[in-house]
């Protein structure tokens, strides 16, 4: 384990979990990396340098039933006081276009108690009416947070229905463009918006998604998302692996808290080096499980497979070393109960990503009518899940499935399954539980 002390933000450290013995012929190394930060500023003192911008869906279904407008208005005022004082910030009235609500004029305002009650005034003109073209909040919000001299670029979105005013290609070129430039956590309120359309803007631009099927609990969310964007202090935090001459890295996913695929993120730093994007860091820890494909060798030989480090880079500005660093190592043994065990770690988390992929194949063969297929995935997510102890997961599964059997994954489709039921069990998915170390 390596850790490092930013000056004034929290301490990194990388530790590597792994069985690094390989049989004669081995060639694949796995190993979870988990990278955590602690300390830093306290709780309670003053804003980093951050920017903030919420965009609110306004299209006509906001007003049905109309009560969830005015818990959209209601929660957006309980994200404005969660604020911290310097917080640079901004409104955005999302309908088929998009509209500065305030401080307007194409700038933010910056956070104290006179801008946040100038802010929930504003707050109460907003009114539905009109379509829904996510692409068109996202660009404007970059354009506002662009202009912020800060280092933490944020965005909080909230939709209510399917992004139906562009095409799903436009909206592809917006996530393409705004990824790098803010982190983004999306809500759908409600149950007539698009899974994959939320989990995505969230996925491309390095956020959190999640349902709110009642509008009521809006606010608490709300509030929850801005106490965590107050926490953060380190932006565009990055995973740099470096593998030798030989060696071919297979995969980079995040597996907890939730499982997101990194491969094909991968920008080039240097000789046989790649950065892979974490986004902003607060007080936390993330688990990372890393494949390495490495050459043959022979018994007793052993070799460096990877070096992980952690690096901050900003669009324009000097790459900082953070210091902390983990190795993975390759050893090949005869000794067979040596290079036959399985980490607990990656073998914890090797389920939890299976167990995601299997939600996802169940829902969408339940969707597409095949009730046989969608019963054998979600029989062994049900499975998935017991082994793991992921016990909201498979709560969530109890609701679509009758568990039969937990341990042979035996179930049977539910014959009526409510849709923010379906919703839940899909947005969260990805979610994981950690192993005991």
């Amino acid at each position: 384990m390596a850790n490092f002390a930013r000056p004034g933000g929290p301490r990194f450290s990388v530790d590597v979990y792994q069985n690094e013995y390989l049989p004669e012929g081995g060639r694949e190394v796995n190993a979870i990396v988990t990278v955590t930060a602690k300390g830093g500023r306290a709780p309670a003192g003053p804003a980093a340098s951050a920017a903030v911008v919420l965009m609110v869906d306004c299209s006509g279904s906001m007003d049905y039933p109309p009560t969830k407008m005015r818990n959209a208005r209601d929660a957006t005022a309980a994200a404005i006081d969660t604020l911290r004082d310097g917080t640079h910030f901004g409104i955005v009235d999302g309908t088929h276009v998009a509209r500065e609500v305030y401080p307007g004029g194409g700038r933010l305002a910056v956070a104290d108690p006179t801008t946040r009650a100038q802010a929930k005034q504003a707050l109460r003109r907003l009114s539905a009416g009109g379509g829904t073209a996510i692409g068109t909040w996202l660009r404007l919000a970059d354009r506002l947070l662009a202009g912020a001299d800060v280092s933490i670029r944020h965005g909080i979105l909230l939709t209510d229905g399917r992004n139906e005013h562009e095409s799903a290609a436009e909206l592809k070129d917006t996530l393409d463009a705004c990824a790098g430039r803010f982190t983004c956590d999306a809500r759908g309120v409600g149950t007539d918006w698009e899974v994959k359309e939320v989990t995505g803007i969230a996925s491309a631009l390095l956020g959190t998604a999640d349902i709110v099927a009642d509008p009521a609990r809006l606010t608490e969310d709300f509030t929850r998302i801005m106490e965590s964007t107050m926490g953060k202090e380190v932006a565009d935090v990055a995973l740099r692996v470096w593998t030798p001459v030989g060696a071919h890295l297979k995969f980079v996913k995040q597996v907890a808290p939730t499982v997101e695929e990194l491969t094909e993120r991968r920008t080039e730093a240097g000789p046989r080096a790649g950065d892979y994007p974490t986004g902003s860091w607060g007080d936390e820890s993330r688990d990372y499980h890393l494949c390495v494909e490495v050459p043959a060798a022979g018994l007793g030989q052993e070799m460096l497979a990877a070096r992980v480090s952690l690096v901050a880079a900003q669009p324009d500005r000097e790459v900082q070393n953070l210091g902390a660093q983990g190795l993975v190592r390759a050893v090949w043994t005869d000794d067979m109960a040596a290079s036959t065990s399985l980490n607990s770690q990656v073998a914890h988390y090797t389920g939890q990503a299976e167990l995601a992929q299997a939600i996802q194949e169940g829902l969408d063969l339940r969707k597409a009518g095949d009730m046989d297929g969608a019963t054998a995935k979600l029989g062994r997510a049900v499975q998935l899940a017991g082994v793991s102890g992921n016990a909201d997961t498979a709560k969530l599964l109890a609701k679509v499935v009758d568990v039969v059997d937990a341990p042979t994954g035996t179930v049977r489709l539910k014959a009526k399954v409510a849709e923010a039921d379906e919703m839940t069990l899909e947005t969260r998915s990805t979610k994981t539980v950690r192993v005991k170390k």
